[in-house]
Parts: structure tokens; sequence; C-alpha cells
């Protein structure tokens, strides 16, 4: 009989296949997204769980990244994030202080965000039955009547942007976990995307869909896009944003940053006559300083993407079996 492997939360092939065959088979439901959009009661609907180990990295800890990760889920369908709910779940032994550190940094998170944490709930495992802490949180974020992010709206022609540097998430948390520093250090990329967000007012209409490229990366994620609007997503290497020192250790470590998760970005399909002016938008932000814009939609071939290599070659990008690094989030 088949075992849950940790491949099956990967974010790869093999958790798109689990979930299709082992969860949405039996479930009555169309499908499992991000965040859910219930136009009945004007609001977004997400929930989510949080693993990631070590629960203390460079830039960031499972506190922070909890409220992160549920707003940036939120934000992600157009919805401004409101509520969030807190349930912790602690190994019997897991030190007082480390936790009030975990609490006050959710305190300070929520704060940034501007969102509330209303309700919780309270579990505690024996020793050696759990590690350390998990949280799990749901969020409710109020549906806006200007703005609607959807794969759906994606069109041929559409302009691919990309709101900042990728792969600081995961290789932040790997170097914290295998004891390797880096000089510069790596910093997580862990932050509320909804106040990057709010630079972009007055172009929503220009923007057709927006997706946080968490477990998987950037590839997945695309990859993900193209199948389920049925496009091909065409990239430049030469333009996706890496920072040197993060480049330097996934060649390291032996990784591919396009497959590394991140934590404070998002990638946005939008009119090309409005790129020119979101980018610049962006820039204007802190957290956006390296937006750029990395890619093109195309009608075909269905479901492809393709990356145009700096040696002038090309290749199809597609969903790792597995995962580089998990308990990454």
């Amino acid at each position: 009989m088949e075992k849950i492997l940790l491949a099956h939360g990967s974010g790869g092939k093999v958790m798109h296949e689990f979930i299709k065959k082992g969860i949405l088979s039996v479930l009555p439901v169309k499908g499992l997204t991000d965040s859910a959009i219930i136009k009945e009661h004007s609001i977004a609907f997400t929930t989510d769980s949080f693993v990631v180990s070590p629960v203390f990295f460079p830039g960031g800890d499972i506190g922070s990244l909890s409220v992160h990760g549920t707003v940036n889920d939120l934000t992600m369908v157009g919805s401004e994030p409101r509520y969030i709910s807190l349930s912790l779940i602690i190994e019997e032994g897991f030190p007082m202080e480390k936790l009030k550190r975990i609490l006050d940094s959710i305190a300070r998170a929520s704060a940034e965000a501007g969102v509330e944490v209303v309700t919780g709930d309270t579990k505690v495992v024996e020793r050696g039955k759990g590690d350390g802490v998990f949280i799990n949180t749901a969020g409710i974020g109020l549906l806006r009547e200007d703005v609607c992010f959807s794969p759906e709206r994606i069109e041929p022609g559409d302009l691919v942007l990309l709101s900042g540097s990728i792969a600081n998430h995961g290789v932040a948390v790997m170097a914290e976990r295998n004891g390797i520093e880096f000089s510069p250090p790596v910093l997580s990329d862990s932050r509320p995307l909804n106040l990057l967000l709010k630079e972009l007012k007055g172009y929503h209409n220009a923007i057709h869909a927006m997706r946080d490229p968490t477990r998987g990366g950037l590839a997945t994620t695309l990859k993900e896009i193209a199948l389920e609007r049925k496009v091909c997503i065409e990239i430049y290497e030469d333009a996706v944003p890496v920072k040197e020192q993060v480049r330097g250790a996934c060649e390291l470590l032996g990784i591919d940053p396009l497959y590394v998760a991140n934590e404070g970005v998002f990638v946005a399909f939008v009119k090309e006559d409005m790129s020119k002016s979101i980018l610049e938008a962006l820039k204007g932000h802190p957290h956006g300083e390296d937006a750029a814009i990395i890619g093109r939609v195309k009608e075909e071939p269905e479901g492809v993407v393709l990356l145009n290599t700096g040696f002038g070659g090309t290749r199809m990008l597609d969903m790792l079996s597995g995962d580089q690094l998990p308990r990454i989030c």
C-alpha cells in the first residue's frame, strides 16, 4: 500500500498528482486553490500550514512566515486581507522563550500587514511526536469591486512581470539548516505583499493575474498557470533577477534558483501597453527595487513554459518530481 512521502507536499509533480487523484477525487469540490473566492459574501478565504525547519532563519521565522504566507495568498486574488486565525501545535519540551519570540514575531507581522488575529487554538503533543512547533492559519480578505485577478484573464500578448529577485527564502532556510554562512548573508524575502500591491492602485485593470511562487519556485508556478490557461509562457533567463550571493549559493548547493521557494515576490501577467508604468510603480517601493519584466505569454505550444537561456538556446521548464528543499514553508 502506498504511503505518504515528503514529495507529496513538495509543490512538484508528485504533489499535484496526489491532490488530483488522492484528494479531489474524494472531496466534492471543483478544485483546491490557495484562496477561494466566495462572491455571495464578498470575501476571499484561505488556509495554510507552516512546518518550516528550522523555525528561525535569516530574515524571518515561522511566526512572521505564517502571517505573510496567509496575507499573500489573499492578496494574490485581489482581496484586502483583514482577519486571520492562529493554531499552534507545540511539541512537549519546546522552550517557552522561543515560543514567546515566535508570538512576538506574529504580533509585529500582523500589525505591519494590517490584519487582526481574531481566533485560534493550541495543542501540545508528546515529546518526540512533533518537531518543535507547527502553525496552521486561516485568513479572510474583503473583495474589491475594482479588482479581479484570475488566470482566466491571461491573454496571449500579456507580459510576465516579477516583483523581485528569486530564491532568497529557500536558500536562507537551507543555509541555516546546514550551518552554511555567506558573506553578505542571504536573507529570506518573507514579507506581506499587500503593502507592495498598494503601489499598483490605478493599474488593477491592466493586471490580469497574480501568483506568489512559493513551493516549487518560479518555474513550477509558471508551469501550473500555462497548463491551467492552456497557453505558452516564454521567459528570458537573463531577465530573471537573482542576487549574486544567491546564485553562487545555488551553484554551491547544486540547485536551480528557478525551482527554489520564495515568500515575498509575485509574478504578474499584465497588459503590454501598461507594463512599463506598472514596473516603474513597483520599483518605487523598497520591496520592488529588483522588479523586472521577464517574459511574454504566447498562444502555442499550449501548456508549455520555454526558457530562453543566456547561451542563446531554449529549453522547456517542467515541474520537478519531488522537491529540492523540503520543509521550506
